[in-house]
């Protein structure tokens, strides 16, 4: 048990002490991101990957969030973070040098990963670095392939300034005639009509191979393009558009409730610029005019050191693909020990079952829902679908258990953020086979990853319930840590189905006795349960919390967690994204650890731990412990019952807090720092990887 201190008070001015701006805290763990991309002990591709996966976490966070907060400067300018105490215009102010820092830490690493890259025989390089063969087979590649499908616009009084896509990829030049007269012109899209890189394999001697980016290229090019005129100044950009709409706020009564949010798709394409990303530094007229122009300000343009495309790191990857140790050492999901290939069904009413993605395969899940579209006693099948695979074999699945006159029942959630086209298309599909298909409850996104198959028995019905911590996408089952819980309990199944009725009403759940369910009693029970372990620590009884998440921002939750640890509840938690609770503070959080593991896989999980030894309940859910999921999102966390299953996940999250490869310990700045000791390290996800290869040998 942790050392009791609950007498302390704060001291004065000190509202903030414990807590973390929301945004500033997610560029921390970016930051996290990062580090894997500057990491020499890291493969090398594997680093090349993680500059991507920076650069595409950054441009989603300024169109969700940096875009909403320029909304709310401009909106409710006076409202304030209630962790921080920073109003919108603050926030922003803050975010802009740390996005400065980390890109020149990003350009840094990116320099450093293509020398590596050159060291094992490919060079990307830029077009003077190229030789005069060289040159002259890329100009003919130009002349032939490229400039044909080219249409660039000279802005004037007839020419407007063209709608510049999202994250996408355009030439721009100021150009001067012969009289001297200055005009604008912008190079139509680069990104989606030409492969990312042009390869030079066989034009001149060597064993290496040279790339060069189609955007140098192009770029390159522009007195071929606009050979009437002296290019006085040009660049490559890219802008990235806020797309935090508000799709209550425009709801358009006329149009069926998938219409509108096809509506709204478009919509999010069209709104205002927040940020702007050059190839080249521009004049200061000229930046000026661009900004004008686009109406951004000019703080928010940054010239970047690497290629404004990503798409470039998928070509080199695979020039690469014969070198395995540029990469991490190749796992695949393994057999569950706990089931045999035979009818999954008839196991799960035996037992309860955990799988682990992507230690183990995400396949017995897709044959329990294979086989119960084909088992004459399924009555009934109902789903939420959040996310899901390209090629999904869940829709596969459904579709075939409508045709064969099961009742179906589906939630898809079209207000999953950049994937709502994605599912539109598959709500139609399961239309199409006679599925009943349901978008959700106003106001509310259903989060849940909840299936319920119901079976006719003789004269009983059996209920077989999954409930996951993450999508049913079998794709990201192979890089997202995720648990999945398949039960026959009749309590959990018989609270699964009414949940199921309310959500086919447009409703929510207001009280349940074995499940938590947001946003009605989800955060209240997650509370009263801290609150249990505090006043067992307050009558000297042992009392523990851990908690497994993707982000905690939920102000009400981490303080009833900061009165649980000056009670002395030892609390752990491991928090991959966002946190807003800062550990290690004398006389507050000082009975709080936390860490964050960034890795080759993505920690998705969640789970909630309240309880020391035998005394402990044991949940798995969908929920982080932000306020957006416990108040104003349907989600649903499982009560694990089986100790043998509590055991594990007990094993599991222990590995986790003990992990000193991939972990970073959060300190009481709000800090991270790793906790690397040497060459024993270990990493909890190999770990669990040999683990899962040991259990089917």
């Amino acid at each position: 048990m942790g050392k009791k201190n609950s007498n302390k008070k704060p001291p004065e001015n000190s509202e903030f002490l414990c807590y973390d701006n929301r945004e500033l805290s997610w560029l921390k763990f970016n930051e996290r991101v990062l580090e894997e991309a500057e990491d020499e002990s890291v493969p090398l591709l594997e680093r090349l990957n993680f500059i991507s996966i920076f650069q595409s976490n950054l441009d989603e966070f300024f169109m969700v969030r940096v875009g909403g907060l320029h909304d709310t400067a401009l909106i409710t300018p006076n409202s304030r973070d209630s962790r921080s105490g920073m109003n919108a215009a603050e926030q922003l102010d803050a975010i802009l040098p740390v996005v400065q820092t980390l890109a020149e830490r990003r350009d840094k690493a990116y320099r450093k990963i293509m020398h590596g890259v050159r060291d094992n025989g490919v060079r990307l390089v830029s077009f003077a670095e190229l030789t005069h063969r060289e040159r002259e087979y890329v100009r003919r590649r130009f002349e032939d392939d490229i400039q044909p499908l080219l249409f660039p616009a000279i802005i004037g009084k007839k020419q407007l300034f063209p709608f510049l896509k999202n994250k996408e990829v355009y030439g721009f030049a100021v150009l001067e005639n012969k009289s001297g007269k200055r005009r604008i012109a912008i190079v139509p899209s680069i990104s989606p009509m030409f492969p990312p890189t042009i390869e030079l394999s066989g034009i001149t001697g060597g064993t290496s191979v040279t790339v060069v980016c189609m955007e140098d290229v192009i770029l390159e090019f522009f007195s071929e393009i606009f050979h009437e005129y002296t290019v006085v100044e040009k660049s490559l950009i890219r802008i990235v558009r806020n797309a935090d709409i508000d799709e209550a706020r425009v709801y358009d009564e006329e149009l069926d409730y998938r219409d509108h949010m096809s509506e709204v798709i478009k919509m999010r394409k069209k709104l205002a610029p927040v940020r702007l990303d050059l190839s080249n530094k521009l004049s200061e007229p000229v930046l000026n005019e661009l900004c004008s122009i686009l109406r951004l300000e000019k703080r928010w343009v940054f010239v970047s050191g690497m290629p404004l495309s990503t798409e470039f790191t998928k070509p080199i990857s695979e020039l690469l693909s014969g070198k395995p140790q540029l990469r991490y050492k190749p796992r695949t999901p393994q057999k569950s020990p706990e089931l045999t290939d035979s009818a999954i069904i008839p196991q799960i009413l035996k037992k309860d079952v955990l799988l682990h993605y992507p230690y183990e395969s995400i396949t017995p899940f897709l044959n329990m829902l294979r086989q119960a579209a084909e088992d004459k006693n399924v009555i009934s099948i109902q789903m939420t679908l959040y996310r899901l695979a390209s090629h999904s074999k869940v829709i596969e699945a459904l579709v075939d258990a409508a045709e064969n006159g099961k009742e179906v029942n589906v939630l898809v959630e079209l207000k999953a953020r950049f994937d709502e086209e994605n599912n539109i298309n598959w709500s139609k599909r399961l239309e199409q086979a006679g599925c009943r298909v349901v978008y959700g409850i106003d106001g509310l996104k259903v989060h849940s990853k909840i299936c319920l198959i119901t079976r006719r028995s003789g004269k009983s019905t059996q209920y077989i319930t999954q409930i996951g911590t993450g999508n049913y996408n079998e794709s990201t089952a192979r890089f997202y840590t995720d648990l999945s819980l398949m039960t026959a309990d009749n309590d959990i199944g018989l609270e699964t189905a009414e949940v199921f009725r309310h959500i086919l009403m447009g409703e929510t759940i207001a009280e349940t006795r074995h499940l938590m369910a947001a946003p009605n009693c989800l955060q209240n029970k997650v509370i009263d349960l801290i609150d249990r372990e505090a006043q067992k620590a307050r009558e000297g009884k042992a009392a523990y919390i851990g908690l497994k998440l993707n982000s905690l921002t939920d102000k009400k939750i981490m303080d009833h967690l900061i009165e649980a640890s000056q009670a002395g509840v030892n609390i752990e938690m491991v928090v991959r994204g966002i946190c807003c609770l800062k550990p290690g503070i004398e006389g507050f959080t000082e009975n709080i650890r936390i860490v964050s593991i960034v890795g080759r896989l993505l920690e998705h999980s969640r789970i909630y731990i309240f309880g020391a030894e035998d005394d402990r309940d044991i949940y798995i859910g969908s929920a982080d412990f932000m306020t957006r999921n416990t108040l104003k999102r349907v989600e649903i966390a499982a009560p694990v019952y089986s100790q043998k299953i509590k055991s594990r996940i007990m094993d599991i999250f222990g590995i986790l807090m003990k992990d000193t490869a991939s972990a970073r310990l959060m300190l009481p700045d709000g800090s991270y720092k790793r906790l690397r000791a040497g060459a024993e390290n270990l990493c909890a996800q190999e770990y669990l990887y040999d683990k899962a290869y040991e259990n089917n040998k």
